[in-house]
């Protein structure tokens, strides 16, 4: 059995510390940008979730010379012809913070009822290896947005999402029980099952 190495092609907290909580247990090290302080920031200008994944990642695997892992995911509301969408991280402006995202959309959804505030989160994990061969696994949930927010778990839109089937809001919901509905979760596992077949 050997160990293998992977770079978070991410400098978000949060975000570092739910992938390595869902990928706890493999035999795997879990490196992030903050043992690579020279690689530089990747800017997400794609036009889908697939294209800012595999971009950050190559990215990042061609300055550190290891795997990169990267993730690009966001919010997709129907009624809003997908948006936030790809700029889920900028929904507000270019220096936005989750409160402002958060409020733009709801302001931009005050006047939906309930039936027309479906919405799903989408995330797509890109891999990438030295060798240059690229890999992406899917992952989403379906759920309504709220009418405002709840909770203070989670990042992001959480406090405004409520997954099908349920009556509590992403941010209402502890680690664990976020991680078995998530969008991020859906994609981690294949992405887990993908690297069992390299390292067991």
């Amino acid at each position: 059995m050997m160990t293998m190495e992977i770079v978070l092609a991410t400098r978000n907290k949060k975000k570092v510390e739910e992938i390595r909580r869902i990928l706890d247990g493999m035999e795997i090290t879990v490196l992030t940008l903050d043992d690579f302080p020279l690689c530089p920031e990747v800017d997400e200008d794609e036009d889908s979730f697939e294209g800012n994944a595999i971009k950050k990642a190559i990215a990042i695997s061609k300055c550190t010379g290891k795997t990169a892992v990267s993730d690009d995911s966001g919010l997709e509301v129907y009624a809003l012809n997908g948006a936030p969408g790809v700029k889920s991280a900028r929904y507000a402006g270019t220096i936005a913070d989750d409160k402002t995202n958060n409020n733009k959309l709801l302001v931009d959804m005050k006047d939906l009822p309930p039936e027309k505030r479906g919405g799903r989160f989408v995330c797509v994990i890109a891999l990438v290896c030295p060798n240059g061969e690229i890999y992406t696994f899917n992952g989403t949930i379906e759920g309504r947005i709220g009418e405002y927010p709840i909770g203070t778990m989670g990042f992001g839109y959480d406090p405004v999402f409520y997954p099908t089937g349920c009556e509590k809001t992403f941010g209402q919901m502890g680690p664990e029980e976020k991680d078995a509905l998530s969008h991020r979760n859906a994609a981690l596992e294949k992405l887990k099952e993908h690297i069992k077949r390299y390292i067991y």
